[in-house]
């Protein structure tokens, strides 16, 4: 019976490999995913009849239905309250970075520092961008950024493919280090009782998440200098006194804002909420934004309600998740029975192969936790890898391949549109740079947790 299980498990594996390429609705996928993962297993252990397998997953193999029902569709969606706390406080510090300006007046003052050189305001760019993502996320914040930065790169004569590459990969590279993003990777890493199992503030996470922005960063540098290395500047964008002339200047403290909560919590150990509370206020205050208490409650709600808003399309996805991971973790004697001698446990495999077909990361393919990857996780659970590593492992696919160049990601499909880039030219600039970077990462991992 738990090969029979295991094959129908492996069955509903690749119907949401189809369905998450195909486009479909992950929240509801994953809803799916949840009920059949929870229902399969229960079917299993009731007419599971051998000892040995029952003996062997105790509490998981004797599972009632009821404890099972309510671990997977109440415990589940509980749990993740307290990463959905960072997500939202993350979300207000980036709108407040947008609502004063901060982010448009760090572009600009970048932009006149490089002068008319292509090649130095294409790195300078994709250096700010990098630091602005380590904290702002959304569509929203990725689009308002773009509208600033792209006709920069476009009208100074920098390829369309480079400049879209160059811009989203610098996000991407920021994401390495983004609580709030991360607060969603943390949500596929609970125990038994609904509590991280791997926090953002743990000092090797954080080592080895700086080491990702690092290499993506370096990467897309490289990228810039080779592509215009004999480039010639077509027309200098207008960066004086038509530019400065923009209202949206804030006083060159407040630029230090976007880096600050990360700087707290690294520096001075000064918790992620406390730090984006702490990074609001001085934006807000330095900006002029505190004039009074009136104003001050009237913006802080503005801010903190867009910011919510932001989120809100991720969030329902999201609660969905540890329904599905705690299902998952109800299928893992069934996957170990039927791939236990199968998928390999030796790490050194493990990073050999995903490095090597990293590009499955792509179109919410099997490498991706925005895909079907979070079954691939749940599958790799029951083989028995460490928590820290399962999370490297399946975190750069998912930020390098998928949240950096992937079509199947809002702001990528923006972004290609906008400048009227066909896709074949976006992967073609972009493809070959994110499997080196996934290569290298996977390297990193493997030498770091595996």
């Amino acid at each position: 019976m738990e090969y029979i299980i295991g094959i129908l498990l492996l069955i509903s594996f690749a119907g949401l490999a189809v369905y998450a390429v195909r486009g479909g609705n992950l929240m509801m996928g994953m809803l799916i995913m949840g009920v059949i993962w929870t229902a399969l297993p229960l079917i299993g252990n009731t007419f599971a009849t051998n000892p040995e397998f029952i003996a062997s997953y105790p509490g998981v193999t004797d599972i009632s239905v009821v404890d099972a029902i309510t671990n997977v569709f109440q415990s589940g969606p509980e749990g993740w309250g307290n990463v959905l706390v960072n997500v939202v406080f993350g979300a207000w510090f980036g709108r407040v970075l947008l609502a004063t300006g901060i982010a448009d007046t760090l572009i600009r003052k970048t932009v006149e520092l490089g002068g008319d050189k292509p090649v130095i305001i294409c790195v300078l760019l994709s250096i700010v961008t990098t630091a602005i993502f380590s904290t702002l996320f959304g569509a929203g914040a990725v689009v308002a950024i773009g509208v600033i930065i792209l006709p920069i790169l476009m009208s100074l004569g920098i390829p369309k493919p480079l400049s879209i590459g160059s811009f989203m990969m610098s996000v991407g590279a920021g994401m390495y280090l983004n609580p709030v993003l991360t607060g969603q990777f943390l949500a596929f890493f609970l125990d038994v009782d609904g509590k991280q199992m791997i926090t953002y503030d743990d000092p090797a996470r954080l080592k080895w998440a700086m080491t990702g922005l690092v290499v993506q960063l370096v990467m897309v540098i490289v990228m810039c200098a080779f592509a215009l290395r004999k480039k010639k500047v077509v027309h200098a964008w207008h960066a004086s006194a038509e530019r400065k002339a923009r209202p949206g200047y804030v006083p060159s403290l407040a630029l230090v804002a976007p880096i600050l909560p990360v700087v707290l919590l690294v520096v001075f150990k000064i918790p992620i909420i406390l730090g984006f509370t702490i990074g609001s206020f001085y934006a807000l205050a330095i900006c002029g934004r505190l004039k009074n208490f009136r104003t001050a409650c009237r913006v802080m709600n503005k801010d903190f309600y867009d910011g919510v808003v932001d989120t809100a399309p991720l969030v329902g996805f999201l609660l969905m998740i540890p329904m599905f991971n705690k299902a998952a973790e109800l299928c893992v004697p069934y996957f170990n029975a039927l791939l236990g001698n199968v998928i390999p446990n030796n790490t050194l495999v493990i990073s050999i192969a995903f490095a090597l077909l990293a590009p499955l990361g792509l179109f919410r393919g099997p490498f991706t936790l925005f895909g079907c990857g979070a079954a691939t996780l749940g599958i790799l659970k029951g083989i028995g890898f460490s928590t820290p590593y399962l999370y490297g492992l399946l975190v750069i696919p998912s930020i390098t391949m998928n949240v950096s160049i992937c079509m199947t990601q809002s702001w990528i499909a923006w972004g290609v549109g906008y400048a009227k880039v066909s896709t074949r030219e976006h992967m073609k600039q972009t493809l070959p740079v994110a499997w080196i970077v996934c290569a290298i990462m996977q390297a990193v991992t493997y030498f770091m947790f595996g």
